[in-house]
């Protein structure tokens, strides 16, 4: 009887030496990059659920629209800490994003890409579970964004669901890593070359668990590129308004969907 698979994440590490482009090192990146993103549609590089969303996060004029909500005479401490962060994870993406494109040999589409972005920040608490009560702390879904970061305090708790159906645990042994996971609208673009992979947060432990993630959304037309289509991977999506999804997938009947993407824009 053969043994079964032990999934784990591949933690790829960035310098300053694999992230030029045109060089060895960035090839060899873009590599893992993608050997892991088609394997499990996310990489780590280095209720019980509560949270506040951000729109237009990587710009001082989003967080400040965002504050002037919570506090009203605004926050400048807080737009000062947040700002710095929003904008090193939108280029955190931005590179992994890159290094797709580059590897599909679709590079000429990257710049119109980074252009139509837009980018939502939530931050996340989720609570330890009391005697009885679900230790369940976000239930499984899949991000309808392109392309998402997570980064986490010490606590774990992010659970991926793997090709076999298996579930296992993301365990991040450094508080600088950053899990980039890719989203429905990823999956739809690289005509399921990449898959969306579902998630989930379970909280086992007796400490409260932090997180705060950052989604990318596309204020244009997604469409797969011509050169991802042929006999092997014929077309599986119609291109599709990803702001109209978004729309679609916030009706309560649409949230059940086994594959919301699929129903919404699926040949």
């Amino acid at each position: 009887m053969g043994s079964l698979k032990v999934h784990k994440l591949p933690l790829i590490e960035f310098t300053c030496d694999n992230l030029k482009p045109g060089t060895a090192s960035w090839s060899n990146a873009c590599r893992e990059v993608i050997s892991a993103l088609e394997e499990y549609g996310q990489i780590p590089l280095i209720p019980l659920y509560e949270s506040m969303g951000i729109d237009d996060a990587n710009t001082l004029e989003g967080i400040q629209s965002f504050t002037k909500v919570m506090w009203p005479n605004g926050n400048y401490i807080f737009s000062e800490k947040l700002l710095p962060y929003t904008k090193l994870a939108a280029e955190l993406e931005q590179i992994v994003v890159r290094m797709v494109f580059d590897s599909y040999g679709v590079e000429k589409y990257f710049d119109s890409h980074i252009k139509a972005a837009n980018y939502l920040c939530r931050v996340m608490k989720y609570r330890e579970a009391k005697v009885n009560e679900s230790k369940m702390g976000f239930v499984s879904h899949t991000d309808k964004s392109f392309m998402s970061t997570i980064h986490q305090n010490h606590v774990n708790g992010l659970e991926i669901k793997a090709k076999d159906g298996e579930w296992f645990g993301v365990e991040l042994s450094s508080s600088s890593s950053i899990v980039v996971m890719a989203g429905d609208a990823l999956m739809a673009w690289s005509n399921n070359r990449i898959k969306s992979p579902h998630h989930k947060v379970t909280m086992e432990g007796k400490e409260v668990r932090y997180s705060i993630a950052q989604f990318s959304f596309l204020e244009e037309i997604v469409q797969t590129p011509e050169e991802l289509i042929d006999e092997e991977h014929p077309l599986q999506y119609k291109p599709f308004d990803h702001l109209k999804f978004l729309d679609f997938y916030s009706k309560e009947e649409n949230r059940r969907l086994e594959s919301a993407i699929r129903t919404y824009c699926g040949v």
